[in-house]
């Protein structure tokens, strides 16, 4: 898996913080275990606040 593929991406929204993490995937967007984000669709919500792709950033 490339660097891409395993980097974790954070939700920026300032009440939330949820970490996408693609080894785990996202069982409530039925996101399956080792998605990369950049192939999760674009309709897909953070599960835990609702805000769309746009809101995440990347983690370094």
């Amino acid at each position: 898996m490339a660097d891409d593929e395993k980097a974790m991406w954070q939700c920026q929204v300032s009440t939330c913080g949820y970490i996408y993490n693609p080894a785990k995937g996202d069982k409530k967007g039925k996101i399956p275990a080792g998605t990369a984000f950049e192939d999760i669709p674009v309709d897909w919500k953070c599960p835990l606040c609702g805000a769309g792709k746009h809101m995440f950033k990347k983690l370094e």
